[in-house]
């Protein structure tokens, strides 16, 4: 039951923020563009011009739904990979993953608590925190994860978390790649979010072999039979 409230946490987690995304977009004056738009200028408190990385108008009447949808998102990862353990083997790498992915918590958090115009620098270490450490946990996890998670699913993670870092320094050097910058930015946080997401699922879903479900050696059937 513990490890199901730690997918259902995880599952909870990535959907509300996807709705709350679409929602909070949908009320921006000016149209809100996935290419030309930052995620954290959602959660911006003022209507500005914002210059940097790229010019761009920034007024979000609903961005006070955003930050706490940030925090909402941070708290539940958390909660999900404490809760988890069953999706993991024993060793270091497994608990170093762990501890990397739980790091993008407290960096949604921080997104949320510390929007990018009111504390720029405190919203800058949550994402760090998010697409640097957490896309780390993320390329780790590929080889921490428990034996019984299928082979394909373990290489799609270590992959997500290699692709997911190649886009955080192409996002910084200012290297779109005809994305945009929030382009980019997404291709960066968005395979932690999707990965999280499906492995909610799946821990859902999934139901392992119980004990007693296990097959029994010939020579016991057979007595069981007589």
């Amino acid at each position: 039951m513990k490890t199901r409230i730690g997918y259902a946490a995880w599952v909870a987690g990535v959907v509300q923020f996807f709705v709350v995304h679409v929602i909070v977009e949908s009320a921006w004056a000016r149209p809100y563009s996935w290419a030309r738009n930052n995620i954290s200028d959602l959660g911006n408190a003022h209507c500005a011009m914002q210059p940097d990385p790229e010019p761009r108008y920034i007024c979000s009447p609903e961005h006070g739904l955003m930050n706490a949808s940030f925090i909402a998102l941070g708290a539940l990862l958390v909660v999900g990979v404490a809760l988890t353990g069953a999706l993991w083997r024993g060793g270091a790498t497994a608990i170093v993953a762990r501890c990397l992915l739980a790091c993008a918590g407290p960096g949604f958090a921080l997104a949320g608590l510390a929007p990018a115009d009111v504390h720029e620098n405190r919203h800058i270490l949550g994402a760090l925190l998010i697409m640097a450490m957490g896309n780390i946990g993320l390329l780790l996890a590929g080889v921490g994860l428990a034996g019984d998670v299928p082979s394909p699913l373990r290489w799609a993670t270590s992959l997500l978390g290699m692709a997911a870092l190649a886009a955080f320094g192409l996002f910084l050097s200012h290297r779109y790649l005809g994305l945009g910058m929030g382009g980019m930015e997404r291709v960066a946080a968005f395979p932690l979010l999707a990965w999280t997401l499906a492995a909610g699922v799946r821990g859902l879903v999934h139901r392992p072999p119980r004990v007693g479900d296990a097959p029994r050696p010939r020579h016991i059937a057979q007595a069981t039979r007589r």
